[in-house]
């Protein structure tokens, strides 16, 4: 095989009480990429649609994981990459890191795959960089694993694969508006209380818990975060009457996607997420803001093959 064309998804990250280390990967939304060997050695960008990003592999998040991968593998062959972008830049729902993991993804493919999840999620997480100023694997580990993850750590770095409920979707509204990643951050507090920690550490666990034993009941008693949404949503115009919407109107709870604008809810069964994305739009038509809605099945797999 000498090029592969493939899916790579949207992600949700910072999935309410498990800022940087719980994520999921939606089926709904993703970018696609094709890769292909060539006999010229290194790594190129040879075409990207959607947005305006470098060509430049070291400006470019799927070039900088790309060369990881390629420096580490020393092959005797070149790869080109296209990037045809569907996920908007500064959305929130991963658009840097489906370019990351869909890079390394389809390189280690045409290599005979001699590379495990793992190992992908960390040369992904070299291009990561580029875009969030730090190294984080809570949108890559999706996409590469599928599901629902969790980081255990960064160093080493170990990511967890939970289970995903059957009959669990997302509705995403996207606010037409960029909020940067490093400027999200700067909102955050350098300590926080004890009492809060205690409560955000009970609600990972039971989130962990209730997507285990399909309980939820408890992942809506768990979907709450008292230590980063209380500052970030701030900079999401109209998350309140979001969140208002989506609660009234079914959802198992609303968190900020990522970095944000994004705000996703979860929700049990495709007629209850229908009901809460109307819900969603009716109350966000008040913003003067343009924005998009997506329902989306919890996509299991991440990355697929479309060749």
């Amino acid at each position: 095989m000498n090029e592969i064309k493939l899916f790579s998804p949207a992600t949700v990250a910072n999935v309410s009480c498990g800022f940087d280390v719980l994520g999921f990967c939606l089926e709904a939304i993703g970018d696609e990429m094709i890769i292909r060997k060539t006999i010229n050695k290194g790594v190129k960008i040879t075409k990207i649609e959607g947005y305006d990003l470098p060509f430049e592999v070291d400006k470019n998040v799927a070039g900088v994981s790309a060369m990881a991968l390629y420096e580490a593998a020393n092959p005797d062959c070149g790869f080109e990459i296209e990037i045809y972008k569907n996920i908007k830049p500064g959305s929130g729902v991963g658009s840097s890191s489906a370019s990351a993991a869909g890079s390394v993804y389809g390189m280690n493919a045409l290599l005979g795959n001699p590379y495990s999840a793992l190992e992908l999620t960390a040369f992904a997480m070299k291009g990561e960089a580029i875009a969030s100023q730090s190294e984080h694997a809570d949108n890559i580990a999706p996409a590469l694993f599928g599901g629902f993850t969790l980081v255990k750590s960064l160093k080493p770095l170990e990511i967890l694969q939970i289970p995903t409920p059957e009959d669990l979707f997302a509705v995403v509204i996207h606010p037409q508006i960029e909020v940067k990643t490093a400027d999200a951050r700067k909102m955050l507090p350098e300590n926080i209380s004890l009492k809060n920690a205690i409560t955000q550490w009970s609600n990972v666990g039971s989130l962990v818990h209730g997507l285990h034993t399909n309980d939820y009941e408890l992942i809506s008693r768990s979907l709450t975060d008292v230590v980063v949404e209380p500052f970030r949503s701030q900079l999401i115009p109209g998350f309140e009457s979001i969140k208002e919407a989506a609660l009234k109107n079914g959802a198992l709870g609303t968190g900020i996607s990522g970095s944000g604008p994004s705000v996703f809810s979860l929700c049990k069964s495709h007629s209850t997420a229908t009901k809460v994305e109307k819900a969603i739009r009716q109350a966000y038509t008040k913003q003067t803001i343009a924005f998009e809605v997506y329902v989306s099945k919890i996509n299991r797999d991440g990355i697929r093959k479309l060749n």
